[in-house]
């Protein structure tokens, strides 16, 4: 009975929705070579209703809206076109349409270049968005990720966690934390422009996705412009130079087309001292169209990236040598050695099939990846921190000590400083030769060789002009071993694999002595998987139009050991408990059509999530234990929109409220806690946040030449609970010195309620002025503001152990509220003024197209710190109290700076 309502009201639906359409025709061209465009995208604005050319560049399809409707010419690598049309059931001939070629395009190899330079730590990391908002035309997003973007601005406060980044149908973000690995594609600009973006909780065809947006990489020959691009570019960024070739075959006779791309990039310092950047990149693609509906494609990814990394630095270190410096690296024989590097490796390969018909798309798609990322560190055993950042070689360890102010020590550890501020390899090489043949001191690489499987498909089917309905689903596998590897014994013979500090065995099963290329203090795989199935519909109406869509998935992850570390003899060795989570999401929008021109949407979704890998195991190297009482994520998210476009005028503004719940994270750090002292797992659970705010963009186009753009966001992003803590260390000390036998302790809850997120500025405002001469060259500029930045709280500052005094177990005495709060006052990082400033010029000589672009950011050359985060070492009141006393903390906050006046050229040449 309820199947044949379902069947009747379909019906009805369709006999109520058919009516008179208009039939629309026409041709688009390129201007200047009238050469057909094939495969561009004709846009019904108000329902994102999409039609394609075909092959001669010719479009034909029909309507069934009614008055005035914009419609939106766009290809890839051009300048979109808007029309007005007058819809009454009469057929509209457009004729011919040319677009002008985008020469704004290296804009995009612009913003790839500042994605390279997401700064990241073992610990802390700075992770942005800006390469999920390649594609978009949106005018706030172009401003988040093109000017914002440079002082590490998040779109909603979100991490790129919260966007899906799909590869020709099939999801690439990592089970380990969450985000796309931009670096898997990294070089190979020219095949990965083809995206299409949704933002937000908009729906998508290939995916549920996140609440930040979805953009899929379609990297089908098919899809390529045929032709020959060669460019070369020159940077002061991440990289000084990049060569790229790429060459499209287009379609053949025989139903064949192929893509090959490889580039280069390369520098022996970036714009941060010390951090050289090594990267090959390569690229096929072959597809065969077995008719126009059918097709099947085979892509290969190989992304080489070896790059050296740079530290986060304390004010003090700031103060004395600047924000380019750099303590990870050091000369040897003349030449510039980082003992940070991080080099990816971890090529992918797809095999998509696809239909496509007039009501039907199908898309199939597997994909194989395997390889390694690996980071480099020194290791020391018994001997001097290397580090000369170190605290104890620093002018305020002087200054702050116990036994009163030391000026002279001071200003000689200042000297010293000065005059080697730089790692000093030779001495590393000469306490190893004074050491015997054992270490003092190695380099080694922390290790993760990951395999994944991966396979979707979604199926959209178009009933009639009013509904739309589309399925699919994923599934994703994961195998990672984790080690560490010995790099080089810098002039020794052995390693003794074991813990310096309760003289115990890492590997009791193994050989103690272990030598260049083997593994040692850790080593262990982790399993994980996850089947997502999603099912949505779409209502398309006169004046309306609405969709709703749900997502069911499975997730589970377990740990295998596969050292037995004697500090934990019982849960090292072998496999964890299997984690496994069942997720629900459900999400739907509404749109009203006050016009052909102005409407107004309404978004919401509720979605429940794994925590990431990294938020379930405590101490995966060491230990097969999990978060206890571990809890799936809960998202709640709401936006409210108004779009305009009137001929001159374009935008829209957007208020959003999203609450994150049940979160969950873990940090590691030495501290000095009220109830002892030792290296810890921090353990943070049932951890809210509140991200509010409105964004908004507008575009004037003050004459056919000349475009004004405002953008801004006003965000309001805080803790929204104060969440339970607790530390874990292990047991191998001398009982006298534990913190606790057990090996963790439960310190309560950490008063964080209200406290400003470090996610970024959270007010952003951009004022732009664009020129686009009719003889093809064009130049812009940015003025943008931003601020109510702030760095990372220390959580365990903000527990009731922080007020024990460490030597009588009591309540510090004048730990009072006033004296906390002072103490304790959240830092507001610096208010950031960029003017930023764009240009190029195109030529099209004998039919090759040159095009030169170039960009200057922060042209006033202005240093401000993008984040930072509180060192938790001071985990008591007294000790935190008298490092401040001086102005001058051993401990105090470290922050990253921003780089300087910057530039990036590009010369490219199109056959």
């Amino acid at each position: 009975m309820r199947l044949a309502i379902v069947v009747a009201v379909l019906c009805c639906c369709k006999l109520l929705y058919t009516q008179q359409s208009t039939r629309v025709t026409g041709q688009l061209m390129e201007k200047g070579s009238n050469t057909p465009l094939s495969n561009a995208t004709i846009t019904l604005e108000i329902t994102s209703q999409e039609f394609k050319t075909n092959t001669y560049g010719e479009f034909e399809f029909s309507l069934s809206q009614t008055g005035e409707q914009m419609l939106q010419f766009s290809a890839l690598d051009f300048v979109s076109k808007q029309f007005s049309v007058y819809l009454d059931g009469n057929p509209i001939d457009l004729g011919t349409i040319y677009l002008e070629r985008d020469i704004a395009r290296e804009q995009t190899d612009n913003l790839i270049s500042l994605t390279d330079g997401d700064l990241s730590d073992d610990f802390e990391s700075i992770s942005s968005s800006m390469g999920l908002l390649q594609s978009t035309r949106d005018i706030f997003l172009n401003r988040a990720a093109f000017d914002f973007g440079q002082a590490f601005f998040k779109v909603r406060g979100y991490d790129s966690r919260n966007g899906t980044v799909l590869i020709n149908g099939v999801p690439m973000n990592k089970f380990f934390d969450g985000r796309p690995q931009w670096n898997n594609w990294g070089g190979l600009n020219d095949v990965v422009r083809n995206q299409e973006f949704t933002n937000s909780l908009t729906l998508n065809p290939y995916t549920f996705g996140g609440i930040l947006g979805n953009t899929n990489i379609n990297t089908r020959p098919f899809g390529m412009r045929p032709g020959l691009r060669l460019s070369s570019s020159l940077s002061n960024r991440t990289y000084r130079g990049r060569l790229m070739a790429t060459y499209n075959s287009g379609e053949k006779p025989s139903g064949l087309a192929y893509s090959i791309s490889a580039s280069r990039r390369w520098a022996k310092e970036g714009f941060v001292d010390g951090t050289l950047y090594d990267a090959y990149s390569g690229f096929g693609a072959i597809e065969y169209q077995f008719n126009p509906q059918n097709s099947i494609s085979f892509t290969a990814m190989l992304a080489r990236n070896r790059r050296g990394r740079s530290s986060a630095l304390t004010e003090e270190v700031f103060d004395l040598m600047g924000g380019q410096y750099n303590p990870y690296w050091g000369e040897q024989d003349g030449k510039i050695r980082n003992s940070r590097e991080r080099e990816i490796f971890e090529p992918l390969f797809l095999l998509n099939y696809a239909l496509d018909k007039k009501k039907i798309d199908w898309n199939i798609g597997l994909a194989f990846q395997t390889g390694i990322n690996s980071r480099s560190r020194l290791g020391y055993y018994n001997a001097p921190n290397p580090d000369p950042t170190y605290y104890r070689y620093l002018p305020s360890y002087h200054i702050n000590s116990s036994i009163g102010a030391d000026f002279i020590n001071a200003n000689l550890a200042k000297d010293a400083f000065l005059e080697a501020p730089q790692l000093d390899w030779e001495q590393l090489y000469t306490a190893n030769a004074n050491n015997g043949d054992k270490v003092a001191y190695l380099l080694y690489d922390d290790v993760a060789q990951n395999t994944t499987f991966s396979g979707a498909t979604n199926f959209n089917y178009t009933l009639n002009d009013f509904i739309k309905l589309g399925f699919g689903g994923n599934y994703k596998a994961t195998s990672s071993e984790n080690f560490a590897e010995i790099q080089d014994l810098l002039g020794a013979n052995y390693h003794e694999d074991m813990d310096t500090f309760s003289n115990t065995l890492n590997d009791v099963d193994g050989a103690l002595q272990k030598s260049k290329g083997e593994k040692f203090n850790y080593h262990y795989n982790l399993e994980a998987s996850q089947i997502e199935g999603f099912a949505q519909i779409k209502l398309t109406a006169k004046k309306w139009d609405g969709f709703a869509s749900v997502s069911y998935s499975g997730f589970n992850a377990q740990r295998d050991g596969l050292f037995k570390n004697e500090r934990y003899l019982e849960n090292s060795f072998g496999t964890s408990e299997k984690i496994a989570f069942s997720n629900l999401a459900y999400k739907g929008g509404f749109t009203y059509f006050l016009t052909g021109r102005n409407w107004f949407t309404a978004n919401a979704a509720m979605v429940e999530r794994p925590p990431i890998i990294q938020n379930i195991f405590i101490n995966p190297r060491e230990n097969n234990q999990t978060v206890p009482e571990l809890q799936k994520e809960v998202l709640s998210s709401v936006d409210l929109s108004y779009f305009v476009r009137l001929p001159s005028l374009t935008g829209r503004i957007s208020a959003f409220y999203t609450r994150f719940q049940h979160t969950t994270d873990i940090n590691f750090f030495f501290v000095d806690s009220g109830l002892g002292s030792d290296f810890v797992q921090e353990v943070i659970t049932g951890l809210d946040r509140l991200h509010k705010g409105i964004e908004f963009g507008f575009e004037y186009e003050a004459s056919s030449s000349v475009k004004l753009t405002a953008a801004g966001n006003v965000g309001h992003y805080v803790y929204a609970s104060d969440p339970s803590v607790q530390i874990n260390f292990d047991t191998a000390s001398a009982e006298e010195e534990l913190i606790a036998p057990e090996g963790n302790i439960d310190l309560g809850i950490a008063s964080l309620k209200d406290l400003k997120l470090a996610q970024g500025p959270q007010t952003a405002l951009a004022l732009g002025v664009s020129y686009r001469a009719p003889k093809y060259w064009w130049i812009s500029g940015t003025m943008n503001f931003l601020t109510n930045n702030y760095s990372n709280l220390s959580t365990i500052t903000r527990t009731s152990s922080f007020l024990i005094d460490p030597e009588t177990n009591e309540p510090f005495p004048n730990a009072t509220e006033e004296n906390l709060a002072k103490l304790l006052k959240q830092n507001k990082l610096d208010d950031i003024y960029l003017l930023n400033l764009v240009g190029g010029k195109s030529w099209l000589i004998d039919g090759k197209y040159i095009s030169f672009f170039a960009s200057i950011n922060n042209v006033f050359d202005t240093v401000f710190r993008t984040g930072g985060y509180e060192q938790s070492r001071n985990g008591n009141y007294g000790q935190l109290k008298q490092d401040n006393q001086s102005g001058s903390p051993s401990f105090a906050p470290k922050y990253w700076y921003s780089y300087g006046r910057t530039y990036f050229l590009n010369l490219a040449i199109s056959f």
